[in-house]
């Protein structure tokens, strides 16, 4: 490895740099995009069998709350409904959930720009030292015709190594963050929907019930 970084000539560096932060965030986003972590099966039908008995105290919404993503945000739209007293504005309520959403889509996104960022980077940053490893191909060239034959091995190297670098960095980075933003949108479209059906239930509570 040591000999190929040699050979590859000081343009590797940076993509040695972005496949270390590529592989980074890779593992930190399959981490905190797990499942139980971002929107546990049953946690809706959960929430709304608490709800059907009465609303639930502060510290079972604070619990939700810390459970995941989706707890996260049913827990904001739940306490919403219960600032309300007796009365539920439908307007305010779906006001705090969408707020809540957009918190929790922000949430789910971070990094993946950073990811996308390095997929499309890395690929010019191959082309860069393709260049360079043209210019060095060019600089062997003697004034009398000669050609040096240390140089010119060594700027095929550097065009060489850089380009296929540049591509082994760019592929999976690219890979992983439309694997990632589809995973994202697939969880988003579930936590509308469960947000859509705690909010009709906390809607059709009997009034004397909210207070």
């Amino acid at each position: 490895m040591l000999s190929i970084i040699q050979a590859a000539g000081w343009p590797i560096w940076p993509l040695i740099l972005c496949s270390v932060a590529a592989m980074a965030l890779v593992i930190e986003r399959a981490v905190a995009l797990r499942r139980r972590r971002v929107a546990p099966a049953g946690l809706v039908d959960e929430v709304m069998q608490v709800l059907r008995q009465g609303m639930p105290s502060a510290d079972v919404l604070g619990k939700l709350a810390a459970n995941s993503v989706l707890g996260q945000l049913l827990a904001t739209g739940i306490r919403a409904a219960a600032l309300d007293g007796r009365t539920v504005n439908e307007t305010l309520l779906r006001d705090a959930f969408e707020s809540a959403g957009r918190a929790a889509a922000h949430q789910l996104d971070r990094y993946l720009n950073a990811l996308a960022t390095i997929a499309s980077a890395a690929p010019l940053l191959g082309l860069l030292g393709t260049v360079i490893g043209m210019i060095e191909i060019f600089g062997s060239q003697a004034p009398t015709g000669g050609t040096n034959p240390a140089l010119l091995a060594h700027g095929i190297s550097v065009a060489l190594y850089n380009t296929a670098f540049g591509l082994i960095v760019a592929i999976p980075s690219l890979m992983f963050h439309r694997y990632f933003r589809g995973r994202v949108n697939d969880y988003l479209h579930d936590m509308e929907q469960g947000a859509e059906r705690v909010m009709h239930l906390l809607l059709a509570r009997p009034a004397k019930s909210r207070g």
